[in-house]
């Protein structure tokens, strides 16, 4: 992840109802959660929820499956473990190897 991809998923993490939404997200792994279920689980409009999810995955943090009318949302990995790893890019004296722990202890392969 670059630094212009970083600061926007870092500027979508830091609105209330995106960071909840991508914290239930993560939360849920695999299994995902439909569009819906999310503003239900959250209290959210259905039309807000529409563009807070738009927000987070234009930032690379989550991802979308349709099937037929229903979206199911899910945490992207990927994209969260690119921006931790932006973040400590030059963590321990600019040896990023030194990190490479922390970075798998903290990203699940969900």
């Amino acid at each position: 992840m670059d630094r212009t991809q970083s600061i926007e998923a870092l500027a979508a993490l830091a609105h209330e109802t995106r960071l909840d939404v991508f914290r239930l997200l993560v939360k849920r792994g695999a299994a995902g959660m439909a569009a819906g279920e999310i503003g239900e689980t959250l209290g959210v409009r259905q039309n807000t929820m529409s563009a807070n999810l738009a927000v987070l995955s234009r930032a690379g943090l989550i991802r979308s499956e349709r099937e037929g009318r229903s979206i199911t949302y899910f945490a992207d990995f990927d994209g969260m473990r690119g921006l931790l790893g932006f973040l400590m890019e030059d963590c321990c004296g600019g040896n990023p190897a030194l990190c490479q722990p922390v970075l798998d202890e903290i990203a699940c392969a969900c």
